[in-house]
């Protein structure tokens, strides 16, 4: 290749012979044959390609087929040579030859340096578009994801500060009701109650069912007010204490009948306001039991989601970081959305558990976004061959062809601003085709929508 080949080219008008010798003796011609590649798609764009004469095809690969996105075919066009001012500058497309013809190949080292040497100003403009254009975007991208995790943290919030305020609450009744209890004890040994008589109070005690909720309220309602009668007819004080917490255990006048019978009246009132003590701390401190087993859960569900402990390659349970998942995202399953589980059994991969668990938070948002909260969310598991195969399905409008084809593009979106999880679909797709070996496709119809991620069992 000659100086005089690219004389011609609009790009080089400017240069002198010097000049033009310079960028000959920093590069290589490459010869284009139809068919070949010359460069791949999000490879380090290390050199700067020019094309003298010949055509050459830029292509994409968008979703689950290449697309062909521009073409090279008027001399003086160039790709590539990115990290020249970016050392981050990958290739956006992959260039195939279509025609026979030449390429001038330049190492993206020597053009900043010719660069620089023929005009310092251009330089420093260009490195500078690129540093702002990849800042502004990655603080942009920090920001929405910012905006997202508050979000998650928020409903997390929600969900554990539900449990532990109930837990809380119950502490505080268990403190009154001890107190009961001992004042209850206090005033049967003051009346004078024989051992016999308590051992027969410990008795009918036992007979009494752990409390339940009744599912009539007025039901309830009418068992406290007979039992609040039958009390007052026997002289028991503030009765109304009293028959609350014995008709939630299901406590009916027979058994009252026979308390009274075995204790007589000068201790029936506060043998009685003894069990029903008993009933209240019984049921206080399953309360409590419940509340703080929720918290753990959740605790568990989140240090299992996030992975926090564990950030090398593991033995990974799928379907473990999806029920994580769907813990972590309760907050948005609520209200009109359905969720069915068809989670079967399958074998643990070799995985990244925090990533998968990050693409499974996304393809589970995308699916209730696009129910608008109401729908049924289906996640399902599977085994096929050496493989296990993951399946989030929705019952939304579905995505045109044009958005499925563009769908694991970087950086698209059809969300407004400050929707979804700042993942990106590009993103997943890299974790899962990238890191893991494996693959993720869309099915779309009007009323159901699939994501289909296929990972291997075992890592090559």
């Amino acid at each position: 290749m000659r100086a005089d080949d690219l004389r011609s080219l609009p790009i080089f008008a400017g240069l002198d012979d010097d000049q033009l010798g310079s960028l000959l003796a920093a590069g290589a011609e490459v010869e284009i044959q139809p068919g070949e590649e010359l460069f791949r798609e999000g490879e380090h764009a290390d050199h700067w390609w020019v094309l003298v004469d010949g055509v050459l095809e830029l292509v994409r690969h968008i979703g689950r087929e290449d697309v062909v996105v521009g073409r090279m075919d008027e001399p003086g066009r160039w790709a590539g040579g990115f990290r020249a001012w970016d050392e981050h500058g990958v290739y956006l497309a992959t260039a195939r030859g279509v025609e026979r013809g030449r390429l001038l190949r330049v190492p993206a080292d020597r053009l900043r340096e010719l660069t620089h040497a023929w005009l310092p100003m251009a330089g420093h403009l260009v490195a500078g578009l690129y540093g702002t254009a990849r800042s502004i975007e990655s603080t942009a991208r920090q920001r929405g994801a910012l905006v997202t995790l508050g979000t998650l943290a928020a409903g997390l919030a929600h969900e554990i500060n539900n449990p532990a305020a109930a837990a809380a609450r119950a502490a505080d009744d268990l403190t009154s009701v001890s107190g009961r209890l001992l004042t209850s004890l206090g005033s049967m040994a003051g009346l004078g109650m024989t051992p016999e008589q308590f051992s027969s109070l410990d008795r009918l005690r036992q007979e009494v069912d752990a409390p339940t909720t009744l599912q009539d309220p007025l039901e309830a309602a009418d068992r406290e007010e007979e039992l609040a009668d039958w009390l007052l007819e026997h002289g028991v004080e503030q009765p109304w204490d009293v028959a609350a917490d014995l008709a939630a255990a299901g406590v009916g006048r027979d058994w009252c009948d026979r308390a009274a019978a075995e204790l007589g009246p000068d201790v029936l009132g506060p043998s009685l306001r003894w069990v029903a003590s008993t009933i209240r701390a019984t049921t206080l401190l399953s309360e409590v039991r419940e509340s703080t087993r929720r918290v753990s859960e959740l605790v568990a569900a989140i240090k299992s989601y996030s992975q926090m402990d564990r950030g090398s390659l593991q033995s990974v349970d799928v379907r473990q970081g999806i029920e994580s998942t769907l813990v972590i995202l309760a907050p948005k399953l609520r209200g009109g959305v359905v969720v069915e589980r068809d989670l079967a059994d399958i074998p643990s991969i070799a995985a990244y558990e925090g990533e998968l668990n990050q693409v499974w938070t996304n393809l589970i948002d995308n699916a209730v976004d696009a129910m608008d909260g109401a729908g049924t969310l289906r996640v399902s598991t599977r085994q096929d061959g050496d493989a296990v195969v993951i399946e989030v399905a929705d019952t939304g409008e579905g995505m045109p062809p044009e958005v499925v084809e563009r769908a694991f593009e970087a950086f698209y979106t059809t969300k407004p601003v400050g929707k979804g999880t700042g993942l990106g679909l590009d993103i997943a797709r890299r974790i899962v085709v990238d890191r893991h070996g494996g693959t993720i496709e869309v099915d779309s119809e009007p009323g159901r929508t699939v994501l289909r991620v296929r990972l291997p069992v075992r890592r090559s």
